[in-house]
């Protein structure tokens, strides 16, 4: 019988033999004594599996039996594994010597830190904080999301400015290591988003139940980012806004909500005139369509909106569109 490591490393992989061939190597190089790296695949049709049994025998294969996205994908891949922690990483993501250590040490001695996410940089611009999850996660009021180091599409030069260890809101889906027991307690991910801001409904659930996310500057990877959807495709957007109204309704304080979910709709609809004027209509026809959907699935999100969301404040400045196009507060550290 296999030993049990402390963490489980898994790579949810779908069609991705190009990513594997160039990125798992840095895993299995920089690879902890006490970490097994797995490789979890969602009924890939490409060579994906058979790839990585020739050529990484140290890899454990999980194979998932339809593609659920995110969600589902890593719901069904984590259900049976039996290690205390658990890292979630994009197959894109190229990691660094040592990068395990500083999130073991800090899970061993902070025992209500529930995740961890580390410095995730630009592998393309190795100096600049990448797009998705960048320096940690932070909300407006609105549930609109931004990152120390990437606030909309301007992404800062890692200059040292976020080296110091702190709490944040929500820890990005490209790298996030999480208790398995808080992950179960909380209900795992939710399947009905596919993809995209499923870790921020997570996170957003896990500090309901007062636990703690945390930022580990200590541990640095390096994220190419849009490898599965990049921003370009109107599924993305879809999925994007649909899912945040999904994260408001669901974990949002019951004081204010359907005066939040209003104003929403309303930038939402703003936001779909403003990609229409830049000549982006099926983006603009995205945000529409993520409207119908959300009512759609209000009934449901309402039975799962969590019974014990309190009053503690959830966002970190009451509009971050406000601060970055009407103030021109590019940056997190003039917020």
């Amino acid at each position: 019988m296999d030993e049990v490591k402390k963490i489980a490393v898994v790579v949810l992989n779908w069609n991705g033999r190009k990513l594997l061939e160039e990125f798992l190597p840095s895993l299995t190089e920089y690879n902890h004594k006490d970490a097994q790296v797995y490789v979890a695949d969602n009924a890939s049709n490409d060579d994906s599996v058979a790839y990585v049994k020739a050529n990484f025998p140290m890899v454990k294969i999980i194979q998932n039996k339809t593609n659920g996205g995110y969600a589902k994908g890593y719901n069904d891949a984590l259900e049976n594994l039996n290690e205390p922690l658990l890292c979630l990483i994009n197959s894109d993501v190229s990691v660094t010597a040592n990068w395990l250590n500083p999130i073991l040490e800090q899970f061993e001695n902070e025992p209500n830190t529930a995740v961890i996410q580390p410095k995730i940089l630009d592998y393309k611009v190795k100096n600049h904080f990448e797009y998705a999850g960048a320096g940690g996660g932070f909300l407006d009021k609105y549930a609109y999301p931004f990152c120390r180091g990437r606030i909309f599409d301007t992404l800062e030069e890692d200059k040292g400015q976020y080296n110091e260890a702190k709490p944040i809101f929500w820890a990005s889906g490209a790298c996030l290591f999480i208790r398995k027991v808080v992950f179960e307690e909380v209900g795992k991910l939710d399947e009905s988003y596919f993809a995209h801001q499923e870790e921020i409904d997570l996170c957003w659930r896990i500090n309901n139940a007062s636990y703690e996310v945390w930022y580990n500057p200590n541990s640095v990877i390096y994220h190419l980012g849009g490898a599965t959807l990049n921003s370009q495709n109107p599924k993305k957007t879809f999925l994007n806004f649909r899912n945040s109204l999904f994260n408001i309704v669901k974990n949002a304080p019951k004081k204010g909500l359907f005066f939040l979910v209003f104003t929403r709709l309303i930038l939402d609809g703003i936001a779909g005139v403003k990609l229409m004027l830049s000549l982006k209509p099926l983006h603009t026809w995205a945000i529409v369509k993520s409207h119908f959907s959300f009512y759609a699935h209000l009934s449901e999100m309402l039975e799962k909106r969590n019974k014990n969301t309190t009053l503690k404040k959830y966002y970190f400045t009451k509009s971050i569109v406000w601060q970055y196009y009407v103030k021109g507060k590019k940056y997190f550290t003039n917020l």
